[in-house]
């Protein structure tokens, strides 16, 4: 524990600095790598989103559709009961004793009719309704085909782009886990809230003709001063990114000639 206590206050701050803007750089050529990726890990999880969406649309097709036969069958069997019914009373009439008995018989006869005519009716209902889900289904079929070609294309280009970067991408992951045991973990926490903040995740910048790498706004020279001193770490008093010098961040200052 002591060692390590040790080790950290022997990293002086540009150190600190250079190990901040080492890790910038390799953050940063992830970021590039992502957008030449672009929009497409997004799309195919849209895709996938969709096609599930999709099938459970065509489950649902079936389920409903299969109620719908088994409702058809239901009333045709209705319609043969009643038929048979029918049969039945006006054979019965033919052996009545008197003409209360017949035209209850009569109204028996009649109210199976009715009901036959009802369940006609539903299954004239049942048919069209079944003919839409049918055709509902089939159109949801020939969307889920199509959509499962845009996958495949999508999904194509997304691992042609991945197995040309993996290896460079996985290379700079394990080289910015390395700067990052270098850097004192307040310290780390701080460079990611202020990269998470920043919209192109620059949290640390250099000097730009004396004004701040990020933001543009104008330095003071005093600050200035300090920042080439290396003594302590400055941030922009603007835009909050950390700010080193051209020298640092491996730029080279052309010499002015008098």
């Amino acid at each position: 524990m002591a060692t390590e206590l040790k080790t950290e206050k022997e990293i002086t701050v540009e150190e600190k600095l250079k190990a901040l803007f080492e890790l910038q750089k390799a953050v940063s050529q992830i970021d590039e790598i992502k957008i030449l990726r672009g929009e497409l890990p997004l799309e195919v999880q849209d895709l996938e989103d969709e096609i599930i969406g999709l099938n459970t649309r065509l489950e649902n097709f079936e389920t409903e559709i299969a109620e719908i036969v088994a409702t058809i069958a239901s009333k045709k069997i209705e319609i043969e009961e009643s038929r048979m019914k029918i049969a039945k009373y006006k054979e019965q009439q033919d052996n009545v004793r008197n003409n209360r008995e017949y035209d209850n018989l009569s109204k028996e006869i009649e109210f199976q009719s009715l009901e036959i005519e009802l369940c006609e009716k539903r299954i004239r209902e049942f048919t069209a309704a079944q003919e839409t889900k049918s055709s509902e289904q089939k159109i949801t079929a020939e969307h889920l085909a199509e959509r499962k070609l845009d996958l495949e294309q999508k999904k194509g280009e997304l691992n042609e782009i991945v197995s040309e970067t993996k290896q460079e991408e996985e290379r700079l992951r394990e080289h910015a886990k390395e700067i990052e045991f270098l850097i004192e973990p307040r310290l780390l926490t701080a460079f990611k809230r202020i990269r998470k903040n920043a919209r192109n995740g620059l949290a640390v910048v250099y000097v730009q003709r004396d004004a701040c790498g990020g933001c543009f706004n104008k330095i003071p020279a005093q600050r200035q001063l300090d920042i080439r001193l290396r003594k302590k770490i400055i941030v922009c008093e603007y835009c909050g990114r950390i700010l080193v010098d051209q020298e640092l961040a491996g730029i080279v200052v052309p010499v002015s000639e008098d």
